[in-house]
C-alpha cells in the first residue's frame, strides 16, 4: 500500500475513534483527555498494533496543538490583566516551584541517582501542562472563573521559569561551562522580554494588520503569527507555549474576538492530536517497572500542586471553592516533563528516568481531569456548605 494511502487510513480511522469516545466522554460527563491517552497507548509503540505511517503527522499537530491552546487563552486577556496578575503570583510562583520540584529532586536523591538526575526530576514534577490545563478549563467552562486568571499566571510564571531552567540544565546534562550556560539564558529571557514588551506596548499595531471582516486572511494571519513566534521563541531555549500566549495577549479588540472563533475548531482537532501523540510515544511495555514509586511520586505531588493552587488562590482573594478548583485544576503534568526527561536520557543521565517520567505524567494526566470535577459535585458543595456553617456558629 503506498504511503499517503496508509497516512490517510490511519489518521482518518484514529480521527473517527476518537470522535466516538469523545461523544462517550460527553455523554457521562468527563473531560475526553483520558480516552486520548488510551488510544494513543493502544497505537502506540507496545500497543496492540503500532501506527507508524503518520507519526510524523501526530507529532506535527501536537505542536500546533499546544501552541493553539496556549494561543487562544492569551487572546482572552489583555497584556495588563497579564501583568497584574503575575506581580499578583509572584509569591505564589514561588512557592509553587519549591512545593513541586523538592519531591522531585528528594526522590531522585534517595534512588541514588546523582545531583544532576535530582534536577532533571525536580523540572520534571514542577510544571503543570499547560495544554492539559488549558483544555480541562475549556472543557469544564470556566474561562470565565474568577480563580482563572491565577490558574493562568501560575501556568505563564511556570513556563517562563522554564527559560532559565532548560538552559541550565542542558548545561549540567552536557558539562557545558558556566559562561555557556549564562549565554543562553541571558538570550532566552531577552526574548521573553521583547516579545512582552511588545505586546504590552504595541499590541494595538499588531492587531491592525488584520482584518476581523474577513475569517479567511484573519486565521491565516493570526496563525502564521503565532507559530512564526511560536518557533522562533523555541528556537532559542523559550517555550513555544510561552511564545504563543503572548501572541494571544498582544492580539485585542474584535481582531481578537474573531480570531478566537475562527481558530476555535483548529485549536479542537489539534488539541486532540496532541494527547493522542502523547500516548503513540509512550512505550506501555517500559512503564510497568517504573509504576509503583511513579505512583507514589504523583500523589505526593498532585498534593502539594493543590496546596500551591490553594494558597494563590486565597491570596487573590478567592473564595473556597474557587481555591479548591484552581489547585485541583494545576496537577497534571505534561510536556515539558516529557522534553526535561528526554533531554537527560538523550545525556545519558540516568535511563530510568525516561519511563519514570512517562509513568509519572501519564498518572497526573488520566487523574487530572476526573481530581478537577470534584469541586463540582453534590459532595464537595455540601461540605463546603457545611463548613461555612461551623465557622460562622
Amino acid at each position: 500500500m503506498h504511503e499517503t494511502t496508509l497516512i490517510l487510513i490511519e489518521v482518518g480511522a484514529l480521527l473517527l475513534g476518537m470522535s466516538l469516545l469523545g461523544r462517550l466522554a460527553i455523554r457521562i460527563g468527563i473531560s475526553p483527555i483520558p480516552f486520548y491517552l488510551v488510544v494513543g497507548l493502544l497505537f502506540g509503540e507496545g500497543g496492540i498494533v503500532p501506527l507508524d505511517a503518520s507519526e510524523d503527522f501526530f507529532q506535527v499537530g501536537s505542536e500546533i496543538g499546544v501552541i493553539l491552546l496556549l494561543a487562544l487563552l492569551g487572546l482572552e486577556y489583555t497584556a495588563q490583566e497579564l501583568l497584574t496578575n503575575l506581580r499578583q503570583s509572584r509569591t505564589a510562583g514561588l512557592i509553587d516551584g519549591l512545593f513541586n520540584a523538592l519531591p522531585g529532586a528528594l526522590l531522585a536523591l534517595l534512588l541514588g541517582w546523582g545531583p544532576v538526575a535530582a534536577v532533571a526530576l525536580a523540572g520534571v514534577t514542577w510544571v503543570s501542562s499547560s495544554g492539559v490545563v488549558a483544555k480541562m478549563l475549556r472543557d469544564l467552562g470556566r474561562l470565565s472563573n474568577r480563580e482563572t486568571p491565577v490558574v493562568l499566571a501560575i501556568l505563564v510564571i511556570e513556563d517562563l521559569a522554564m527559560a532559565f531552567y532548560l538552559p541550565i540544565l542542558a548545561a549540567l546534562v552536557v558539562g557545558v561551562s558556566l559562561l555557556q550556560g549564562a549565554i543562553a539564558v541571558a538570550i532566552a529571557v531577552g526574548v521573553v522580554a521583547v516579545i512582552l514588551y511588545i505586546a504590552l506596548r504595541h499590541g494595538s499595531v499588531i492587531s491592525r494588520i488584520f482584518t476581523p471582516e474577513h475569517p479567511e486572511p484573519l486565521l491565516l494571519g493570526v496563525l502564521g503569527l503565532t507559530m512564526l513566534v511560536a518557533g522562533l521563541a523555541a528556537e532559542v531555549n523559550v517555550s513555544s507555549a510561552v511564545g504563543a500566549f503572548l501572541v494571544g495577549i498582544a492580539v485585542s479588540g474584535r481582531v481578537a474576538q474573531r480570531a478566537s472563533q475562527v481558530l476555535t475548531p483548529l485549536r479542537d482537532l489539534f488539541a486532540a492530536v496532541f494527547f493522542v501523540f502523547f500516548g503513540l510515544t509512550t512505550d506501555a511495555s517500559e512503564l510497568t517497572a517504573m509504576l509503583i514509586p511513579a505512583a507514589l511520586l504523583a500523589v505526593a505531588t498532585m498534593a502539594t500542586k493543590v496546596a500551591s493552587g490553594y494558597i494563590a488562590a486565597r491570596r487573590a482573594g478567592i473564595g473556597v471553592p474557587g481555591r479548591w478548583r484552581a489547585g485541583l485544576a494545576l496537577t497534571p503534568r505534561g510536556e515539558f516533563s516529557i522534553v526535561i526527561a528526554g533531554l537527560a536520557l538523550s545525556a545519558g543521565v540516568e535511563p530510568r528516568l525516561a519511563p519514570l517520567a512517562t509513568a509519572y505524567v501519564l498518572i497526573t494526566v488520566v487523574v487530572g481531569p476526573f481530581l478537577a470535577r470534584i469541586p463540582d459535585t453534590a459532595w464537595f458543595k455540601d461540605a463546603v456548605r457545611r463548613r461555612r456553617r461551623a465557622i460562622a456558629s
